[in-house]
């Protein structure tokens, strides 16, 4: 199933991806640094939902207290209570 999710904090501003059978696959940022991005989506692609959330949830970027690895955990989280 196919998600988009509206980023908050971030330089990116949307997230979208998709999930099937409890596995993350096609993951793009919109905004933001698209090299390290791409890598990050490249990185988490076939991974199980869980086990991106426990690896990316809590990351900061800079001052922030959150970023866009972050960011991904809450829409994975927020997708899975869909």
């Amino acid at each position: 199933m196919q998600y988009t999710y509206r980023t908050k904090g971030t330089c990116s501003q949307m997230i979208s991806f998709e999930i099937e059978d409890n596995k993350v696959s096609n993951v793009q940022f919109f905004g933001g640094c698209n090299g390290n991005l791409k890598g990050i989506g490249a990185l988490v692609e076939g991974m199980n939902i869980d086990d991106v959330i426990a690896r990316v949830e809590g990351i900061s970027c800079g001052m922030k207290k959150t970023s866009c690895p972050d960011q991904l955990a809450q829409a994975l989280k927020e997708a899975k209570n869909a």
